[in-house]
């Protein structure tokens, strides 16, 4: 027992020591963490280093990663979001999938498979890895945005055919093996999956939210973390005793707990056992290359790979141009969906149990698989660095993001204002819905659990889609002024009674926006000079008292001078030329500076 224990540990230190070793370097190297870790199980496995012998094992455990990273997901995922996604998932999702079986199948019969082996072997290969995809676009922060958006809905469309494609490798059985095969009417399979997703529902609207907050009270945390686990994998089983996917039932069980006021802590228990577990999951899939079958066959299998590649790719980029996306989007969706998946070692397998294929066959479609995984990550990286810089073209823009959540505030701008703005809201309690125009802000912000929009707010039309109609609170953080008047412009057109908060470059700025409509305008340097200044009148040897006076009289007088100039600001007139607000000016400096100096002649 002892040594057997032994031996387990001497495993699990392997499998660390390997990702630790290897993925930090492939990483450092600008080869990304999967490609790490395909190498390192590679390395260790039975075809390199022969330290681990049975790699199915392991995949298997590690597909609970897969299945973390799909709750994590469906916690991002609202039901109302869920259903603005219906048409990709059902329309793009389901052309995208049947036109690439067709076309795979085809390029099955050209290499000389029997046609059922061609089927098969194209069934298996549509259903993309949601292993690579999902780390690909969690290391973009591409999660949320529109195109990543409308990949997990494909991945979701993917899912959903598990059950008829396990019928279709039935009926492909040769009638030789059928009798040996007790089959379940698909009626009634699709009717127990059904049943499943209706339980599955029912328990997360009326149990699970009132069942953590019981949890919540007993202020245990090891509690709350065993029941997101249970929670998890209790969904993931159900799916698949029902016969669809564990990725679904955990994909469902976070879309149902996504508006749940612990949603954050959920993400905060399940993230660290999701990186762990999809890291060896890759590692897994590393060392299944069986390297010996390759080098046997690798005119076949090779040549296969790439041409399966090449065919799922274009049609991916065919159906992505036909659904409204750009030329850069399309192809960068083709790149990254181009791989068989996970799902096809199930589909293989069950064909092999049931004699629809041999096990030869079995063996060397596992391999095209397990390499197309084996390459994609290399394919997007050459992708990224030679390919995509290419369609960086002005006329081709980045589209902006679909906004299908509407809260009471909406906040533009993400930078090192807008941030400060958003960690106070979110502190106290608020969500609100954040429009950004630098992608790679909103990826980086994403790491830090930071969800926001890609878009330009001075288009009328995005603000409509963020809520701004119905909106109570606009807060407007850019470091453009010219496109910060603009939005306060077009906000209070569309909106007569919102609160408008502005950012303002400067007290002229502070004028514009004053005059496009908005309600309070806080200029980005103000505040922080009034501390400064401040501080150099303690220094000075003035009483902390007397300075704190001083400031709030200086900033009260400040704000009433703003608002008499804004009332005779002319843009048309030069800073200095308008006479009028020379005048004001001139008066509020000497009444301020009359109301500082009786503070500081007062005696205390």
């Amino acid at each position: 027992m002892a040594v057997e224990s032994a031996n387990q540990l001497v495993s699990v230190v392997t499998l660390l020591g390997a990702a630790i070793i290897v993925v930090p370097f492939f990483k450092r190297i600008g080869l990304g963490s999967v490609l790490g870790y395909l190498a390192a199980g590679l390395a260790i496995g039975p075809f390199g280093l022969k330290l681990f012998t049975d790699p199915a094992a392991i995949i298997h455990l590690a597909e609970l990663g897969v299945v973390m990273f799909l709750f994590l997901v469906g916690l991002e995922m609202q039901p109302k979001h869920l259903w603005g996604l219906r048409k990709y998932i059902f329309g793009m999702g389901s052309l995208q999938i049947l036109v690439a079986i067709i076309f795979l199948t085809l390029v099955g019969l050209l290499f000389g498979w029997q046609w059922q082996h061609s089927f098969i072997a194209g069934a298996g290969f549509v259903l993309t890895s949601t292993a690579v995809v999902m780390q690909t676009l969690s290391e973009r922060g591409e999660m949320t945005v529109d195109r990543g958006r409308r990949i997990i809905a494909v991945l979701l469309f993917e899912d959903l055919l598990i059950v008829p494609l396990l019928a279709l490798v039935t009926i492909l059985v040769p009638e030789s093996a059928q009798s040996a095969v007790e089959n379940t009417p698909f009626w009634q399979t699709a009717a127990i999956a059904i049943g499943a997703v209706a339980l599955l529902i029912v328990v997360g609207v009326w149990v699970l939210n009132p069942l953590f907050r019981i949890l919540a009270h007993t202020k245990i945390r090891e509690l709350m973390t065993a029941v997101a686990l249970f929670v998890v994998l209790g969904s993931a089983l159900l799916m698949e005793a029902s016969g669809l996917s564990l990725a679904m039932g955990a994909f469902l069980a976070g879309v149902l707990l996504s508006n749940s006021s612990f949603r954050h802590q959920l993400e905060v228990d399940i993230d660290p056992f999701k990186g762990l577990l999809l890291g060896l999951f890759f590692l897994g899939v590393g060392m299944s290359l069986d390297l010996a079958l390759v080098f046997s066959n690798w005119q076949m299998i090779l040549s296969a790979v790439f041409a399966m590649m090449l065919v799922k790719g274009l049609v991916i980029y065919i159906v992505a141009r036909l659904t409204g996306s750009n030329r850069a989007d399309s192809l960068d969706r083709a790149v990254i969906m181009a791989q068989g998946g996970e799902f096809a070692f199930v589909l293989f397998s069950t064909a092999a149990l049931q004699g629809a294929i041999s096990a030869d066959v079995h063996a060397n479609m596992t391999a095209i698989v397990v390499l197309s995984m084996a390459l994609t990550p290399l394919f997007i990286i050459l992708h990224q660095r030679f390919i995509a810089p290419r369609f960086n073209t002005k006329g081709e823009q980045r589209a902006n993001d679909t906004i299908e959540e509407q809260n009471e505030i909406i906040l533009i701008g993400l930078g090192r204002y807008g941030q400060i703005v958003n960690h106070l809201l979110r502190s106290s309690g608020y969500s609100p819905t954040i429009i950004e125009f630098n992608a790679n802000l909103i990826a980086n912000m994403k790491k830090r659990g930071i969800k926001s929009y890609y878009g330009d707010a001075t288009h009328p039309d995005l603000l409509k889609r963020a809520g701004i109609e119905t909106a109570k609170l606009l807060i407007v953080a850019l470091d453009d002024p010219k496109k910060a008047t603009q939005i306060v412009k077009h906000t209070r057109h569309i909106n007569p009674h919102i609160k408008i908060l502005a950012r303002a470059y400067d007290r002229h700025h502070v004028f514009e926006l004053a005059q496009a409509g908005s309600d309070v305008q806080i200029r980005e340097t103000f505040d922080s000079a009034l501390r400064t200044g401040k501080q150099a009148l303690k220094a000075l040897g003035i009483a902390p008292e007397k300075v704190h006076e001083i400031g709030n009289e200086f900033f009260g007088r400040d704000r009433h001078s703003v608002k008499l100039m804004a009332d005779v600001y002319d843009p048309k007139v030069g800073r200095f030329d308008n006479e009028e607000m020379l005048k004001i000016a001139i008066e509020e400096d000497q009444e301020t500076m009359l109301a500082i100096q009786q503070i500081l002649a007062r005696e205390e």
